[in-house]
């Protein structure tokens, strides 16, 4: 396997198509659709454009639908859910289906949507991201972190170090290098750089200490969002 790390949905290149693309943006979209899908929602479909997702969820069983929204880091007026995973408990999204747009995560999903794989990832799901590529093994992996707006995020380089860590695969280019570096730097430390993030400052002004201290949790949720129809995520079958 060789993995090759993009730091915005922007750099992605024209050009070619990996085997598998992984979606990341830790906090908190691909956090959170995690969380969901473990929570037991049936499917999150994602959308760049929240127009799109409202008159797609309007062909929905309102019963059966869930509006998440977020903008800025605080949910969209007239949704029902922001991008808190802390929204997504299983009382909630139980049987749903959630549709979603964000700030950046769901950008990033549009942008490598014609993958033969598409996955999610973030930290509370790495190992289990890590463990299904061991079972697949695609040869080529492209990690597309979401960042802000079309900025480099730290905490989607970690995420995607800690990816290329555990695969212990070849290396594509030198932002695979840089992340890896990265996550092992602070690997045991990943609540404090997430604080040090231009995003987590954000959060933090939204009081959202503690959903920065869920999304650098690792390995508690063992659900893997997979791409099954265009833009439709639901938990992968190993």
């Amino acid at each position: 396997m060789k993995l090759s790390v993009y730091h915005t949905p922007e750099l992605v290149p024209a050009d070619g198509i990996p085997d598998c693309a992984i979606a990341v943006d830790v906090l908190r979209a691909t956090t959170t659709i995690a969380t969901a899908l473990n929570a037991g929602a049936e499917a999150v479909q994602v959308f760049a454009n929240l127009d799109e997702l409202w008159e797609t969820s309007c062909a929905f069983p309102a019963a059966q639908r869930l509006r998440a929204g977020e903008r800025g880091g605080q949910r969209v007026e007239g949704y029902d859910l922001g991008n808190s995973p802390f929204d997504y408990t299983t009382s909630v999204v139980q049987g749903k289906r959630i549709f979603m747009s964000t700030t950046n995560g769901t950008r990033t999903l549009e942008r490598i949507r014609h993958a033969p794989m598409v996955l999610t990832g973030a930290m509370v799901n790495l190992g289990a991201v890590v463990q299904f590529l061991h079972q697949k093994q695609p040869q080529t992996i492209w990690v597309v972190g979401s960042g802000w707006e079309g900025s480099y995020a730290l905490e989607d380089t970690a995420c995607a170090g800690g990816i290329a860590h555990g695969l212990l695969v070849e290396l594509g280019n030198d932002e695979a290098i840089a992340a890896l570096t990265l996550y092992r730097h602070w690997c045991d430390d990943l609540e404090t750089l997430f604080h040090h993030a231009s995003h987590g400052q954000r959060l933090l002004k939204l009081n959202g200490w503690d959903d920065i201290a869920y999304c650098a949790q690792r390995d508690v949720v063992p659900v893997v969002p997979q791409q099954t129809a265009t833009g439709l995520l639901t938990a992968a079958i190993s």
